[in-house]
């Protein structure tokens, strides 16, 4: 997410003081179960040059709204999932109920959505703002406007005199800066429902106009910070298993689950969380020694993998990245692996030079295509193996594959780059159970068919 620019973002300090909402306990479930479908519209097998051309793009601005997204924790949102092969999910706000679709992202800390019928979106990627889908709080009997004299505005009343307690203005309105694009508008607290449970006074953005944002979807932040939405629940952990490679739409949808219980899931290795760097509260960073390709030890120098008071290095783990993202040392010490290892297949220099994605290969004539297994090594003995399939871009119509993951401009001359060095992203999460178990903050994981 991008770096902080301007003391205007200074009114989302108050979120440091933000209680959980509170729930109903009538016939509480013990886990909430719920659709998750793939957002991405565009399928990777028809036009691959199109398609990586566009990947490059929209991967490189992720990764900055990853890497560059410190300091205030609203200071920046991360609004590209849709660009990057995205995840929805079904959320009911209000009363009656208002249902809409809401992108899953563990990169972004905050619930919101648009919510007015004079939205505004300037230079964004949809045509017509007008017909963006709408969170409409006039027709809800329970929505509030945050008060600034609310514990959890912390701003207090900068237009009230004095310290009048009568004082009924609202918190002033939020500004999010995030990459080259931006959202404002104000807070709410509703009533989230879900069968069987309701939370009230959940915490939502109102957001009211926004530039160069390429979805029309809400968005619903899983990071690791109190208002997050697991956070506003109190769930202790929550799961997903993903079951799609080429984001198409017409893919049955996986399942998102909420769970309050204190069991521990059967089957599953586990990766411990770290403590968070000071610039990047809210990411999940896990505990990792090393990186194989196939049987072949990287050797991965330590200062990449886990993130320093500098917080520069670590790895993060992001559903709202479909690909990924090395920086670069560490993607020339993978891809110079993955070239010796596929040395046999002619590399597609042309389509790298066209799309900015490397290495490429064509395989024509090749019957089978054997990728090495990408294999995380955990701190504690875990090992996550991606199989070549999950990190490797195939296009079978044409013959091509490339390596899709993101890494800095071979101009950059910072040997060291600011925020996490390594984010694995969801496409690498494919066909395995992932658990983020927030009260044992660690991540549990199983491969298996989605």
């Amino acid at each position: 997410m991008a770096s902080s620019t301007s003391l205007l973002f200074s009114v989302f300090t108050f979120f440091s003081f933000l209680f959980l909402a509170s729930s109903s306990k009538d016939n509480t479930p013990a886990t909430i179960t719920i659709p998750l479908t793939s957002t991405f519209t565009n399928k990777p097998s028809t036009e691959p040059l199109l398609f990586l051309q566009h990947l490059a793009i929209s991967s490189l601005s992720r990764a900055h709204q990853l890497k560059h997204g410190k300091a205030s924790p609203l200071t920046q949102i991360s609004l590209f999932p849709h660009s990057y092969g995205g995840h929805s999910i079904p959320l009911s706000f209000g009363t009656p109920p208002q249902k809409l679709s809401f992108l899953v992202d563990t990169g972004s800390q905050v619930v919101w959505a648009p919510c007015t019928t004079h939205y505004t979106c300037t230079n964004c990627s949809f045509s017509d703002p007008k017909k963006v889908p709408i969170f409409n709080p006039k027709l809800s009997s329970s929505y509030k406007i945050l008060g600034c004299r609310n514990p959890k505005c912390s701003l207090g009343c900068p237009r009230c005199n004095g310290n009048s307690k009568n004082c009924s203005h609202a918190c002033p309105q939020y500004g999010l800066q995030y990459g080259t694009g931006s959202a404002s508008g104000f807070f709410l607290l509703e009533n989230l429902n879900f069968p069987g449970k309701t939370i009230h006074k959940f915490l939502v953005g109102c957001t009211t106009s926004a530039a160069h944002e390429p979805t029309s979807d809400a968005l619903a932040g899983f990071g690791r910070t109190m208002y997050s939405l697991p956070m506003q629940m109190g769930v202790k952990k929550f799961a997903y298993c993903l079951n799609s490679h080429d984001y198409d739409d017409t893919r049955n949808s996986s399942k998102l689950i909420l769970d309050y219980s204190d069991g521990e899931t059967k089957g599953l290795s586990y990766a411990p969380f770290l403590k968070n760097p000071p610039d990047y509260p809210f990411y999940y960073y896990l505990g990792v020694k090393d990186m194989k390709i196939g049987n072949k030890l990287l050797r991965i120098p330590g200062k990449y993998l886990t993130p320093g008071s500098d917080s520069r290095g670590g790895v993060m783990i992001d559903s709202g990245f479909a690909y990924g993202y090395m920086t670069l040392p560490v993607f020339k010490i993978v891809t110079n692996e993955l070239k010796k290892q596929m040395s046999k297949y002619r590399r597609s220099l042309e389509l790298e030079a066209q799309t900015g994605v490397t290495p490429c290969y064509n395989f024509t004539g090749h019957k089978s295509i054997k990728i090495p297994d990408l294999i995380y090594q955990f701190t504690g003995g875990a090992n996550m193996v991606v199989p070549g399939m999950n990190y490797f871009l195939l296009f079978p119509e044409a013959s091509l594959g490339c390596f899709p993951v993101t890494t800095d401009s071979p101009t950059n001359n910072l040997e060291f780059t600011p925020g996490p060095s390594i984010i694995l992203g969801n496409y690498q999460q494919v066909d395995h159970y992932v658990e983020f178990d927030l009260k044992n903050e660690r991540l549990g994981f199983r491969q298996q068919t989605c």
